[in-house]
């Protein structure tokens, strides 16, 4: 059992983890010598402002975190295909700036064998439920130990309804979520026979300040840094991004790296389609929790002009070897960098595009739905056995309490 296991946070006055209340004296940070090791597993296939925020909450509950990540066949096995190979999903974790550490290969059920061979007090997960093939939870050991704690699962987002939104492309879905077509397509996609998951569904994230905060580094540059300028969609944000910003990052020996977001509008107005996939305010969080961006500019001009150059110091601007498109009036957007002398061009040697993913997602439609059709049927399953737990339990309680009268 842990001892002084919980490091006090922000978040912890609004207990946001789901845990209790730490005693403030046994937690202080004067009184705490050793360091809390925390560990979080899991797919992280299509990493997402979700997965973020989880290892975010699970790192304030401690001072280092250990995330496992499970292989291909693992998941084959007890989920269906991952969209994203092992390699990929590995460099895509390491780059949340949370995360201390990584174990590639970790077991799909969470074993105190594994949290005493890696020297961790707990393990954390979201407050929904991770299944096995044959429908056991895969917390249930480290839960009976005690060594288990919780956070809250981020609302409005789900690799479900990312998936969701690309198989639609419709343009309205980023505000479409009554639309009847997204409607009937979320009714195939993460209903089973028998009604509705609760973990499983479609809902829209809601942008506040707070969460920015939380997000944010809330660094400003020092002296000597060289700050470096970077703009796009960064849309679906991926493994692709995660090469070109690692690139980026290593221009200068102490690199302040901006990014500037444009618009869903901007974006739509070059991308076509129905991009961007995701909104501003998601691509937001997902760039801020890169551990090589240290700001983002939210809603930034397609052109990357004097005012913007002068008012944030840029030494350097770079973009990657995609197309880059011009203007509304035809002009170059990075002219005046080039005019500078002040533009790179980086190649970070990863073609992967947000346009790739989609297309991988198309290819293997119907593995999807059906994954997610037999993921959401075990959840109900398990609800069911639960409600019932509890049932039974209150009626013990009722005759408990009527036999002592």
């Amino acid at each position: 059992m842990i001892k002084n296991g919980h490091h006090a946070t922000d978040d912890d006055h609004r207990d946001e983890a789901g845990c209790s209340k730490p005693v403030r004296s046994a937690c202080s940070p004067e009184k705490r010598k050793r360091v809390v090791r925390l560990w979080c597993d899991g797919c992280y296939d299509m990493v997402h402002y979700g997965h973020s925020n989880q290892l975010r909450q699970a790192k304030g509950m401690g001072d280092y975190l250990i995330v496992g990540v499970h292989t291909d066949a693992e998941i084959s096995k007890h989920k269906g295909p991952p969209v994203f190979t092992q390699e990929e999903r590995y460099k895509m974790v390491r780059a949340i700036k949370w995360v201390d550490e990584i174990v590639e290969g970790a077991p799909y059920v969470t074993t105190l064998e594994t949290l005493d061979q890696y020297n961790c007090d707990f393990c954390v997960h979201g407050d929904d439920i991770t299944l096995t093939v044959d429908g056991k939870d895969t917390y249930e050991e480290v839960k009976r130990a005690g060594r288990y704690r919780e956070c809250k699962r981020t609302q409005g987002v789900s690799t479900t309804d990312l998936v969701g939104r690309m198989l639609l492309m419709t343009k309205a879905h980023h505000s479409n979520i009554d639309n009847p077509d997204y409607q009937q397509h979320t009714d195939n996609f993460g209903k089973g026979p028998k009604g509705h998951s609760p973990w499983t569904g479609v809902s829209q994230f809601l942008q506040t300040s707070q969460k920015i905060i939380q997000f944010a580094s809330g660094k400003e540059p020092q002296p000597g840094d060289t700050i470096i300028y970077v703009a796009g969609a960064f849309d679906l944000f991926h493994i692709g991004h995660v090469d070109f910003l690692e690139m980026v990052y290593k221009q200068a020996e102490r690199p302040y790296v901006i990014v500037g977001l444009h618009f869903d509008q901007e974006v739509n107005r070059y991308k076509g389609k129905n991009y961007p996939i995701m909104n501003i305010h998601e691509r937001t969080l997902s760039v801020l929790a890169c551990r090589y961006v240290s700001e983002v500019v939210i809603g930034a001009p397609y052109a990357v002009g004097k005012d913007l150059l002068d008012h944030f110091k840029v030494d350097l601007v770079c973009h990657g070897k995609t197309e880059v498109f011009p203007d509304k009036d035809g002009s170059d957007p990075y002219a005046e960098p080039r005019r500078r002398g002040i533009f790179k061009t980086i190649d970070s040697g990863n073609n992967l595009t947000t346009d790739d993913i989609v297309q991988r997602i198309i290819e293997n439609r119907l593995q999807y739905e059906a994954r997610n059709q037999k993921k959401e049927a075990k959840e109900i399953a398990v609800i069911e056995v639960m409600k019932k737990r509890e049932q039974q339990e209150q009626q013990q309680s009722e005759a408990t309490a009527s036999t002592a009268h």
